[in-house]
Parts: structure tokens; C-alpha cells; sequence
């Protein structure tokens, strides 16, 4: 078993700007480097020299001194990407002609009329069946107002405040129970973990001896609903124990055979549901409802086709991205920076999922592509004394300090700085609010943390696990991206969610914690190998000096109880931010475990990655 934790090492307490990131730097007058030179623009270590007496503003007249430093330049030695500019630029989907959206709108139709016979006529159970299904197959966003009515007669009906309980038998069954507090806890209402306690048996212990346990149906609504759970929710730690165990045993022994229950099943156990970002498993619940007994073909129809439309809506926006991505000229100035402009956007995707935020995702996507490359100077490319220069650089935000930056970063600077003024400029137009001091305080706190990465990485220190965590949750980048999806969503300024965001409610930080532990899980073994900041399991390892199958463990741990928080504060949170807001804070954790259960992460893409973008971006269901 992994360590016990303490609650300070699960949610690291929250920090002001100069605890998390302190430094001081003696200006010695400006930097003078040249762009290294790349065959077939592949990056590899390059040397070069620096500092020279003056900059000039053009970098081909910038001199070299011959008894200047060496300075060896790292590299991530990224692949190059499996799809190209050109390539980006040349899709034309015909699933966003006529004949394809009206046929959509005549099946959204039907399934309205199925919707509405289903509540006339069928047992509750068949609703919520309804509900489950059309959210894995991820057309519940068209019927929100049906689903809605339904889940608030039930809620009102046996959890409002005209509910008695007269202390009669439990006459609920286990399936129905634990469908019903999954989805109405996923859409907001406050269902108490006591829906599950008639279900123990005399020794207060939950279902041990019961048939129940081989039943997979079952066993498989109580392990998602287990993931719903908050703080202090000791029955619903029980709920996942029991229903976890069980379900691996007859997942073990091969003793699922209905063929949509054991698909689900796998699903489940490899991410949970409410881990995951229903619109990115949607193909694949496609192909499984294909193949059950009961599935409607109507709704199966829908599934299909709508699916289609939004990917060549997913096309259109990525096709703008690549046009503003090569706008910027960073492809062809920093060569040693990742080419992630697809990843960008399918990262945007996850964060922004609602049809009509493409304007949102679009930008999101390009700033995404900007905070790759800066990443990749702080954690590859740059010396210390170059992070310091570009970190204060960024604290001033203006355009006087990046003369004292070498070429490549007044590339990469000036691209965020014209970026983020752009959005704060139309913010402003549509709003009337001036906002970019919030943007530039998101940038330079997520610069600090990545300073400091860049600092005990050239020192050669392994901070504490609760030290790195303090600093990884910033470092992560999610609470500098949410700050630019508050503005970009268009959601008003107002003193409570502006405080919200300055002191980095838990909605932000947490799901940025869960990314940060999430990649060091998968990525922290390529990263030694190509040199970086010591990662979650090396600073446990180090720290305690457990093997690295416990450190494993207790990193996942830390993962789970973030979530359990994560899970009571998106709730909380209802009372600062939109409901929108929100889930994009929460869905970057989702994208987060999304990216690192695929082999490779970003940087390696390989067969089983490229299937998977193919399929979400480029590939229509037939």
C-alpha cells in the first residue's frame, strides 16, 4: 500500500505569487544569440555563443564574440507532426452540406417525440436508461430541456422538499439507485450518499455477501456513480471497493457476456465515466449500441450523423487555426519548438465542448500552441538567465523590454503579447471591461512556476513531493488557460468571480494538479532520458525512498482525492462562475486523462494516438 498523505500534500494550500516562485536577477546588460542552424528541421543539441555588448534589432547584424560562453542548447527531439499544415488546410467534409443538417434536424425531431412518449409512458428506470444512452453517445446536448423536466420530477419526487420518508423498507432496487444519483448528481442536484445505506447488510458493511456481486449490470452503475462522491463520503468509498473489485473479478474470468455491458465495463475500468469527456468516447459507444438487442434506431441515426456534422465543424475551426498558426511564423523561426497546432485544438475541444464556443476553441487552440512553445524554452531550451530576462519581461508587458531578449524569445514573447492584448482589446469592445491586467497576471505566475522548474532543474535539486506540487498546479498550465476561457466565454467581470480567479479557486487549481500528476505518471521516464525538472514519483522515490510501484500508487492516490475535492468545489463554485466555466475547468483534467492513458503523450505519437485524432477529427463514421 502507498504512504498515508497528508491533506496538505493532497490540495496544496493556496499560495500567493512570491510564495510560490521567488528570484532576483543582476541585468548585466543585453543577451546576443543566434538561431541555431537545423537539418530537415529536425531539433538536436545546439551550441552557440552568447553574451554579446549590444542587440540589434535586427538579428542577422548581431555579433558574435569568438571568446564568448558556450552555451549547449537541449532538445526535445520531438517527431514531427502527422499532420501537416497543408494537409489541415486541404479538408472539405460534406457532412456540412444541406442534406446532411436537414436530415439532423428531422431525427432531433423524432427523438423529441421518443423522449416525450418515454415520459407519458415508461417506468422511470427506461428515462434514465434514455438519458445514459444519449449521453454516451453524445447527443444529450440537443435535448437538454427534456432531460432537465425529467430529472427535476424525480429529484422532486423523491429527494425535494415535499419527500417524507416514514422510515419504510427500501423498495428501491440497486441499478435504478445508483443510475439515478449518478445523473442527477452529474447535472447539480445534491443527492445524499444515505440513498445507498438500506443496501448494507446487518453488519453495516455494503453487500458483501450478495448475489449481487456477479451481476455486472449492476456492479457497473454503482463503480460510476462511486466516482461522484465528495468529501467525507465514506459509503461511497465502499461503493467503489466493493463495485471495483467485483466487477475486475468477473472482468478477470471472462464472465461478462453481454457484449455492450462488457464494453462498458472495459471503458469503466480504464476511466471512469465522469473522468472522461463524453463527445471524445462517442464513436466508440456508437459501434457498441450498433451491436445491442433493444438499440433504437432512430437514436442510433442521430448518433451517427450528428457526430459527423460536428467533426466537420471540428475541420472548419481547425482549418482557421492552421491559417492563424502559420500566421505567426513561429513553424518557421523556432524549429526546435513541438508542432502541436492539432493537439492544440483537440485540447480545446476538450476544454470548450458547447457547439456554438467555436469562436472560443479556435483561440484557445492558438493560445495553446504559443504556451507549448514557451514551455518548451523553459523546459528545453533556454538558460536560466534567459528565463529570468523573458519572466520580467512578462511582468512589465510591453514591448521596450524585449530588446534585451534574444531573437527567438522576442519571436515567441511578441506573439503572446500581441495574442493576449488582441483578446483583452475585444473583450473590451464587447464588454466594456479592460482585462488584460488579468491575463498578464495568469501568464506571469504560470511563467514563475515554470522558472522554477527550469531553476531546480540547472541546480540539480529534487524538491519535496509537497513542494513540487505547490509549484506543479501552476506549472500545469490550467489555471493560465481558464483565465483566458473566462474572458473568451464572454462571462461578465464581476468582484466575486474576478476574486475567484485571483486567488485561484480550487475549481482551477485542482484540475491543473490532476494534469500535472497525471503526466508525470505517464511521461516522467522519457523526460530523464531528455533531461528535465525531477517529476512527481522522483521526488516521492527520492524523498521517502519507496520503489516506484509505490510511489505509482500514492501518486494515484493523490489523483483520486483530488478528484473527491474537485468534485464537492465544481458544485460550490455555482454560486462564482457559470455552469459553462466550470465544466472547461473541470474538462481540463478530463483531456488531461484523455492524453496521458495513450501511449506517448504529446511528444511521441505513435499508431494507436494517430487512430485515435483520425477518428475524433478526420475520419467519418459510414
Amino acid at each position: 500500500m502507498a504512504a498515508m498523505v497528508t491533506t496538505s500534500m493532497l490540495i496544496p494550500s493556496k499560495l500567493a505569487v512570491h510564495d510560490i516562485c521567488t528570484f532576483k536577477h543582476d541585468r548585466k546588460g543585453p543577451l546576443c544569440t543566434l538561431p541555431p542552424v537545423y537539418s530537415n528541421g529536425a531539433a538536436s543539441n545546439a551550441i552557440i555563443t552568447r553574451p554579446c555588448a549590444s542587440l540589434s534589432s535586427a538579428p542577422e547584424r548581431n555579433c558574435v564574440q569568438q571568446d564568448a560562453p558556450i552555451v549547449v542548447r537541449r532538445s526535445g527531439n520531438y517527431k514531427p507532426s502527422l499532420w501537416d499544415l497543408d494537409y489541415i488546410e486541404s479538408l472539405n467534409s460534406p457532412y456540412k452540406e444541406e442534406r446532411y443538417l436537414g436530415r439532423a434536424s428531422e431525427l432531433k425531431v423524432q427523438v423529441e417525440m421518443l423522449i416525450e412518449e418515454a415520459i407519458l409512458n415508461e417506468p422511470v428506470i427506461k428515462q434514465l436508461e434514455l438519458i445514459d444512452d444519449m449521453q454516451r453517445l453524445g447527443i444529450d446536448d440537443h435535448f437538454e430541456n427534456q432531460i432537465t423536466r425529467i430529472l427535476n420530477f424525480i429529484y422532486n419526487k423523491k429527494y425535494g422538499k415535499n419527500y417524507e420518508d416514514d422510515d419504510k423498507p427500501c423498495e428501491r432496487d440497486l441499478y435504478s439507485t445508483a443510475l439515478e444519483f449518478r445523473l442527477l448528481r452529474q447535472h447539480g442536484f445534491r443527492v445524499s450518499q444515505d440513498v445507498f445505506d438500506c443496501f448494507r447488510n446487518e453488519e453495516g458493511e455494503f453487500m458483501k455477501a450478495s448475489t449481487l456481486a456477479e451481476d455486472p449490470k449492476v456492479l457497473l452503475q454503482l463503480y460510476e456513480s462511486s466516482f461522484l462522491a465528495t468529501q467525507g463520503e465514506s459509503t461511497m468509498d465502499q461503493v467503489r471497493d466493493f463495485a471495483s473489485i467485483s466487477l475486475r473479478n468477473l472482468d478477470d474470468q471472462g464472465l461478462i457476456f453481454d457484449e455492450y455491458i462488457s464494453f462498458s465495463v472495459g471503458c469503466a475500468l480504464k476511466l471512469p465515466h465522469h473522468w472522461g469527456l463524453p463527445r471524445f468516447r462517442a464513436r466508440a459507444y456508437i459501434g457498441a449500441y450498433e451491436r445491442k438487442p433493444d438499440a433504437i434506431t432512430t437514436i442510433l441515426e442521430l448518433a451517427k450523423l450528428d457526430y459527423n456534422i460536428f467533426q466537420a465543424t471540428n475541420q472548419e475551426e481547425l482549418k482557421n487555426v492552421a491559417r492563424l498558426w502559420r500566421n505567426t511564423g513561429i513553424v518557421d523561426k523556432l524549429p526546435f519548438a513541438r508542432d502541436a497546432f492539432v493537439i492544440s485544438y483537440l485540447w480545446a475541444f476538450g476544454l470548450v465542448q458547447p457547439r456554438e464556443y467555436g469562436h472560443a476553441r479556435m483561440e484557445m487552440a492558438v493560445l495553446l500552441n504559443l504556451i507549448f512553445t514557451v514551455d518548451d524554452i523553459f523546459d528545453i531550451y533556454a538558460t536560466v538567465e534567459e528565463l529570468e530576462l523573458y519572466t520580467d519581461a512578462t511582468q512589465r508587458w510591453d514591448t521596450e523590454s524585449i530588446n534585451q531578449l534574444p531573437y527567438y524569445m522576442q519571436i515567441a514573447y511578441l506573439a503572446l503579447f500581441n495574442f493576449a492584448n488582441e483578446v483583452s482589446y475585444n473583450y473590451l469592445k464587447d464588454q466594456g471591461s479592460v482585462v488584460i491586467p488579468h491575463l498578464t497576471k495568469g501568464l506571469f505566475d504560470f511563467l514563475c512556476s515554470d522558472l522554477q522548474e527550469a531553476k531546480w532543474y540547472h541546480n540539480g535539486e529534487t524538491p519535496s513531493l509537497e513542494v513540487y506540487m505547490e509549484n506543479g498546479w501552476l506549472s500545469a498550465g490550467g489555471p493560465n488557460l481558464n483565465y483566458f476561457v473566462y474572458f473568451l466565454l464572454q462571462d461578465p467581470v464581476n468582484k466575486e468571480a474576478i476574486r475567484g480567479l485571483y486567488e485561484y479557486h480550487n475549481v482551477l487549481r485542482l484540475p491543473s494538479l490532476i494534469v500535472r500528476l497525471s503526466n508525470d505518471l505517464k511521461t516522467f521516464k522519457s523526460e530523464i532520458v531528455r533531461g528535465d525538472v525531477p517529476k512527481a514519483l522522483e521526488c516521492y522515490m527520492h524523498e521517502t525512498g519507496v520503489s516506484e510501484k509505490k510511489a505509482k500508487e500514492h501518486i494515484q492516490s493523490v489523483i483520486q482525492e483530488a478528484w473527491i475535492k474537485l468534485n464537492g468545489e465544481a458544485a460550490d463554485a455555482e454560486s462564482i462562475f457559470s455552469r459553462t466555466f466550470i465544466t472547461s475547468c473541470v474538462n481540463y483534467c478530463r483531456f488531461g486523462h484523455f492524453l496521458y492513458q495513450l501511449e506517448g503523450g504529446l511528444g511521441e505519437p505513435n499508431l494507436t494516438f494517430e487512430d485515435q485524432i483520425n477518428r475524433l477529427l478526420f475520419e467519418p463514421i459510414l
